[in-house]
């Protein structure tokens, strides 16, 4: 397993744990939603960095003769790269702004009012785009691991010219 592959792999582990039992729990046991908003606050920069430290190397490293679909792999690199980097650099300063805008607790406002609209819709993206990156991580680390095909040996053309057939 590369260097590459062993990274993308520790981290599409931190971000499936991080989206099936951080989060999750700290909502659910945290004593206010904006505690538990705060420290997942906390922990999705590193995570989103970290995610895009890791498809950076992995671009840099990769090497066309090890796995399989070098392209694909690449593209999913890439995708992984601009998916952690848009939900930090994009979306994580927006919901920073409406919290900002809210001042207060997010559950106190109306399910109707626009904040709280606008705060629900930026977390779905943000939600999507860490989706989007473990999906990349983990087509990347499956193509990374398979054998590339062998190359085929193309046959010799016959050599016809100028010999002649007796029947």
């Amino acid at each position: 397993m590369s260097l590459v592959s062993l990274l993308l792999s520790a981290w599409l582990g931190a971000g499936a744990l991080f989206a099936a039992v951080v989060a999750p729990a700290a909502f659910a046991l945290l004593p206010s939603r904006t505690l538990a908003g705060t420290l997942v606050g906390r922990v999705l920069p590193v995570l989103f960095i970290a995610g895009l430290v890791i498809a950076l190397i992995g671009l840099w490293l990769d090497r066309p003769d090890r796995g399989r679909a070098p392209r694909v792999r690449r593209v999913a690199l890439l995708a992984l790269a601009v998916s952690c980097a848009v939900a930090q650099l994009v979306v994580a300063p927006r919901i920073a702004r409406v919290r900002g805008e809210i001042g207060g607790p997010i559950e106190q406002l109306s399910t109707d009012d626009p904040r709280r609209v606008a705060f629900g819709r930026l977390h779905a993206v943000s939600v999507g785009w860490l989706g989007i990156a473990m999906l990349a991580a983990g087509v990347t680390i499956v193509l990374a691991s398979l054998t590339p095909r062998p190359q085929r040996a193309r046959d010799p053309e016959p050599i016809t010219a100028g010999v002649s057939r007796r029947s």
